[in-house]
C-alpha cells in the first residue's frame, strides 16, 4: 500500500469508535468537502489517485452502472498496456468498497459518504479514456484528465502524418528524432515507401561491402565455410547500387531538372527486381561478391556523401528491416518485423479494410540501437500537459527501461527479440544466452542506466544528449498537434512516450501513448508509477491554489506565449451590387403574320409610358408615310438603294394592303370558330329599354396603327372569339378584369350602372386567354359608353 493510502487509512481509523459517532464525523467531512467543492468521481482502477484525493479532503461520488475495470466504450488504443496485471488492484478496490459483502469499516464509511453526495455536482473526474458524453457537459470549473482529439499524435497514423508538418512550427527536422514512416493505405505514400525500401537496399549493400572488407580473416573464413553452397554474385550489383545512390543525390541537389531522357517504367521495374534478388542473396543469404574489394573506396566515399543528406543512415543498418504496425491496435499486438519488400506488401494486402482506412503503418526499424549487455531496450518517459493555449508541458525527471528477454540479433525477426513491450515480453522466459547482468524482471530505472553509462565513461551524456533530445521531441510532437486538439481549461492529461537510443545516445521517438500503464509489474514500476500519479496531483491541484507548491518529479520544460485570438468585430455577410440586365438580341426574329397581334404588341409596349391618344396619333403618323412593299425574307444587309422599304422593315410595320387582307382573313376565321364553339358562342336575347345597345359594327381601321414586337408569340386574338362576338348584344365589358393595372384607370367602369354588366354571360375560357390590344378595346369601350349615354 502506498504512503498516501496509509495516511488515508490512519485518518479514517482515528474516527470515534461508535457507529453513530462515525456517521456524524463522516457527515461533517462531507459537508466540509461540498462547501469547498471537493467532490470527485473515478472510472477505472486507480487506487493511488483515489487515495491522494481523499487525503486532500475530497469525497468520492460512486458512479452507477460502471465497472471498475475497462469501460465498454474503451478502444484498443486507450486500454492499459498491461491489463492482466491489474487484477490485484481491482480486487483490492472491490474489498475497499465492500462490493463483495464485506463489512469493513472503511468500505462502509466510503459508501455512506458517497450516498451523502449522490446529488452533488462533481468537480474532479478521472477516467481511463476520454468520454465525450461526460466531458462536453462539464462546466469550466470541473477538472478532468483527458483532452479531446488527442489521436492526432497518440495514434500511429496520426503521429506519422502530423510530424511532416513540423516545418511550419519549428526549424527542426523530424528525420533527426523520428524514424521515417509511411501509410501503406495511401497510394502516394505506398509508392514512396517502395522507392525508399529500394534506395535503402542500395545503401545497405554499400555498407555490407565496407563491413565485410574490414572483418577479421578468421570470421570471414568461418562464414565462407558455413555458406559455401551459395554461388557468388557479380560486381555489377555494386555498380548498380552506386549509380542509384548517385541519382538520389542528384535529385536532392535538383540536378535532374534538365534531364529529358528517362528509362521506361517497365524497364526500370525489371532492373529493380533483378537488383533486389541479388541484394537478398548477398545480405540475407550470405553470398559473396566477386571483386568487391575493388569497390571499397568508392563505397566509403558514397556513404560519406549520403550521410550529409540522410540523418538516419547510421540506424538503417545492413538488413533493411522495417516494422509493420496495424494502426488500430496497442500493446504490441499485430506488430511484425520484415526485411523483404514483397512480403511486406503481401501482408498489408491481406486486410483490405485496414488498407482502405489507411491503418497500416510501416516504419524504418533501428537496426543499430544502443545495447545493454547485448540486449535491446526502450525507454518509457512520462510527460504532463496542463494547457494547450498557451502550450504548457511538464517533464518527469525519472523514467524506466524495458528489456527484451532474448539477446539482440538482426538474423532473427521474432517479437521476443525486437519488441520490448511488457505485454509482449511477459509471455516469454528470459533466455539462457542473455547476459546475467540484465535484470530478471526486465526493468531498469534511469538511475540504474546512468550507473551503466558511468561504467563506460558516458554518464554526462545522459543530461546533455538523452534528456534534452527527449524533451525536444515531445515539444515538437505537441506543437504539430496543438491546432487539432480541443483545448479546455481545467483539464490535464498524462502521456507516456517510448524512445530508443542509438549508439551515439541520440533518442529516437517511437510512439506516444495516452493512458500509460501504471501497473506495478516490477520493483522499479512499483516505485515510479505511484510517484508519478501523486506528483501529477501536486501539479494539477496543489499548484492551482499555490503557484509555489511542490511539483515533485515534474519540471516545467515549455510554456508557450499565450496566443490571443483576433477580436471579432462582426462580418457583414451581404453582397452589394447592381442587377446585370440581359443584353438584347441583335438577331431579327420572324414577323408575326397577325395584324391584331401587332396591334396588341404595340399597345402593350406604349401604354405604360404614354397617353393613349398621343400614342395613337404618333402611330398613325408613322404608318401614313409612303411605304414600299418589301419581301418578308429581306435582311438588313440588302438595303442598298431601298431606304424607304428598309424603314418599314426596321420599324416592324406592314403596308396597308397587307393589313386589309389579314383583317379580312381574321374575320373569316372568327366566323368559322364561332360556329364550332357551341353554347359559348350562342347570342343572348336582345335587351330592351335603357340597356339596349347599338348594332353598329366595330370600326377598325384598315391600316395597321402599331408596329410589330417580335417577342410577341400570340396568334390573332379575333380568331379565338366566337363568330357572333361582333353582334351588338355581346359586348363583354367584364373583360376589364383581364387588363393589367395600368389599363384599369382608362376603362372607368365606375360610371356604368351597377346592373348593366349582369345581363351578359361570362365569356368562355378562350376569351380570357387572349392578349388584347389596348387601342381596339378602347374604341369598343367608347362606343359602348356612347350607346348608354
Amino acid at each position: 500500500m502506498s504512503e498516501m493510502a496509509q495516511v488515508e487509512v490512519k485518518a479514517l481509523c482515528s474516527l470515534p469508535s461508535t457507529k453513530l459517532e462515525k456517521m456524524k464525523a463522516a457527515k461533517a467531512l462531507v459537508e466540509k468537502a461540498v462547501k469547498a467543492q471537493k467532490v470527485f468521481s473515478m472510472q477505472g482502477h486507480y487506487p493511488v489517485i483515489r487515495a491522494g484525493l481523499r487525503a486532500r479532503g475530497w469525497v468520492e461520488r460512486y458512479l452507477t452502472n460502471t465497472c471498475y475495470g475497462l469501460s465498454p466504450r474503451q478502444s484498443d488504443k486507450d486500454k492499459d498496456e498491461d491489463d492482466d496485471s491489474t487484477g490485484a488492484y481491482h480486487s483490492e478496490e472491490s474489498k475497499e468498497r465492500g462490493d463483495h459483502g464485506e463489512e469493513g469499516d472503511i468500505g462502509n464509511m466510503y459508501n455512506f459518504m458517497s450516498r451523502l453526495v449522490r446529488n452533488e455536482r462533481i468537480f474532479f473526474y478521472w477516467s481511463s479514456l476520454y468520454d465525450a458524453s461526460h466531458c462536453r457537459s462539464f462546466r469550466q470549473d470541473q477538472i478532468t484528465n483527458h483532452y479531446a482529439n488527442t489521436g492526432n499524435f497518440t495514434t500511429k497514423v496520426g503521429l506519422c502524418v502530423n510530424l511532416r508538418n513540423l516545418q511550419w512550427y519549428d526549424a527542426a527536422d523530424p528525420d533527426t528524432f523520428f524514424p521515417r514512416c509511411y501509410r501503406l493505405g495511401a497510394e502516394d505514400e505506398r509508392a514512396a515507401f517502395i522507392e525508399d525500401f529500394r534506395r535503402t537496399a542500395c545503401s545497405s549493400l554499400l555498407k555490407h561491402v565496407v563491413e565485410t572488407s574490414v572483418k577479421a580473416k578468421e570470421a570471414t573464413q568461418d562464414e565462407g565455410k558455413a555458406e559455401s553452397v551459395i554461388s557468388p554474385v557479380s560486381a555489377g550489383v555494386i555498380n548498380t547500387a552506386l549509380q542509384r545512390c548517385q541519382e538520389y543525390l542528384s535529385v536532392l541537389a535538383h540536378s535532374d531538372i534538365d534531364v529529358t531522357v528517362k528509362t521506361l517504367p517497365f524497364v526500370e521495374e525489371n532492373q529493380w527486381n533483378h537488383f533486389m534478388q541479388k541484394y537478398y542473396s548477398v545480405v540475407h543469404k550470405g553470398a559473396s561478391i566477386r571483386g568487391s574489394a575493388d569497390f571499397v573506396d568508392r563505397c566509403q566515399d558514397m556513404l560519406v556523401q549520403l550521410k550529409e543528406f540522410c540523418p538516419q543512415l547510421d540506424i538503417d543498418g545492413v538488413n533493411n528491416i522495417w516494422i509493420i504496425k496495424p494502426g488500430a491496435m496497442s500493446r504490441g499486438r499485430g506488430i511484425v518485423c520484415m526485411n523483404r519488400l514483397d512480403q511486406i506488401l503481401a501482408l498489408v494486402d491481406t486486410d483490405r479494410a485496414m488498407v482502405k482506412d489507411s491503418k497500416w503503418v510501416v516504419q524504418k526499424y533501428l537496426e543499430q540501437p544502443l545495447l545493454v549487455k547485448g540486449t535491446k531496450f526502450d525507454v518509457r518517459q512520462w510527460f504532463l500537459v496542463t494547457d494547450w493555449n498557451p502550450l504548457t508541458v511538464w517533464f518527469y525527471k525519472e523514467c524506466y527501461l524495458r528489456f527484451s528477454t532474448q539477446p539482440y540479433s538482426t538474423r532473427k525477426l521474432d517479437s521476443s527479440v525486437h519488441l520490448c513491450n511488457n505485454a509482449i515480453q511477459k509471455h516469454f522466459q528470459p533466455s539462457n544466452e542473455r547476459h546475467p547482468g540484465v535484470p530478471r524482471d526486465n526493468m531498469w530505472s534511469s538511475s540504474d542506466f546512468k550507473a551503466f553509462l558511468q561504467q563506460q565513461g558516458r554518464e554526462a551524456q545522459w543530461d546533455t544528449v538523452v534528456v534534452p533530445g527527449m524533451q525536444q521531441a515531445v515539444i515538437h510532437v505537441l506543437q504539430t498537434a496543438q491546432d487539432k486538439v480541443e483545448h479546455r481549461k481545467a483539464t490535464f492529461e498524462l502521456y507516456g512516450a517510448d524512445f530508443m537510443l542509438g549508439n551515439d545516445l541520440r533518442p529516437w521517438l517511437l510512439e506516444v501513448n495516452v493512458n500509460p500503464t501504471m501497473a506495478c509489474t516490477s520493483v522499479v514500476a512499483a516505485r515510479l508509477c505511484p510517484a508519478v500519479q501523486m506528483d501529477a496531483l501536486r501539479v494539477v491541484l496543489d499548484r492551482r491554489n499555490n503557484s509555489n507548491a511542490n511539483t515533485g518529479g515534474f519540471q516545467l520544460i515549455y510554456k508557450q506565449p499565450a496566443i490571443e485570438p483576433p477580436q471579432f468585430t462582426g462580418v457583414k455577410l451581404i453582397v452589394e451590387g447592381n442587377h446585370i440586365k440581359k443584353p438584347k438580341s441583335t438577331k431579327r426574329r420572324p414577323r408575326v403574320s397577325s395584324t391584331r397581334s401587332r396591334l396588341t404588341q404595340s399597345a402593350r409596349f406604349h401604354a405604360s409610358s404614354e397617353d393613349s391618344e398621343t400614342m395613337g396619333k404618333r402611330l398613325v403618323k408613322s404608318c401614313e408615310k409612303p411605304q414600299e412593299e418589301t419581301s418578308s425574307q429581306q435582311t438588313p444587309s440588302s438595303r442598298n438603294g431601298q431606304q424607304e422599304g428598309a424603314m418599314v422593315d426596321n420599324a416592324g410595320l406592314v403596308t396597308e394592303e397587307q393589313a386589309v387582307e389579314e383583317h379580312a382573313e381574321a374575320g373569316r376565321r372568327s366566323q368559322s370558330l364561332g360556329a364550332s364553339c357551341g353554347g359559348s358562342g350562342t347570342p343572348l336575347p336582345r335587351r330592351s329599354g335603357a340597356f339596349s345597345r347599338s348594332t353598329r359594327p366595330c370600326n377598325v381601321s384598315n391600316v395597321c396603327k402599331s408596329p410589330i414586337k417580335s417577342s410577341h408569340g400570340a396568334h390573332l386574338w379575333r380568331s379565338f372569339l366566337p363568330g357572333n362576338f361582333s353582334k351588338p348584344r355581346y359586348r363583354p365589358s367584364i373583360w376589364a378584369s383581364s387588363f393589367t393595372r395600368d389599363h384599369l384607370p382608362l376603362l372607368r367602369l365606375t360610371s356604368m350602372q351597377p346592373n348593366m354588366l349582369m345581363g351578359y354571360p361570362k365569356p368562355s375560357i378562350e376569351t380570357f386567354l387572349i392578349e388584347s390590344s389596348y387601342r381596339l378595346h378602347k374604341q369598343r369601350y367608347m362606343q359602348n359608353m356612347c350607346t348608354y349615354k
